[in-house]
């Protein structure tokens, strides 16, 4: 299997042991060994972001903006002399 597979895999397994400890929440519900478990599976999750990075975001792509190259009144950058040259 390649590293990505292998870390699906890993990313599955989390969420079935989650689910598990979701559904002991529903019989024990003020456990302090069921709260133990769920910060347990937690930290899992966040090792495994650690070591692969987090899951990307599915979605579509960010859209790019242009911006045209034309000529702006003069007065349109009459404030902004000094920006970017810091103090004064």
């Amino acid at each position: 299997m390649s590293v990505q597979q292998e870390v699906a895999v890993a990313r599955a397994a989390v969420g079935e042991i989650q689910r598990a400890v979701d559904g002991l929440r529903k019989h024990y519900p003020d456990s302090v060994d069921v709260r133990r478990l769920g910060l347990d599976v937690a930290r899992l999750a966040e090792d495994i972001d650690i070591l692969a990075g987090p899951v990307a975001a599915e979605g579509p792509p960010p859209t790019l903006m242009v911006i045209e190259d034309r000529e702006y009144p003069p007065d349109f950058f009459q404030d902004a002399e000094g920006e970017g040259i810091g103090p004064r």
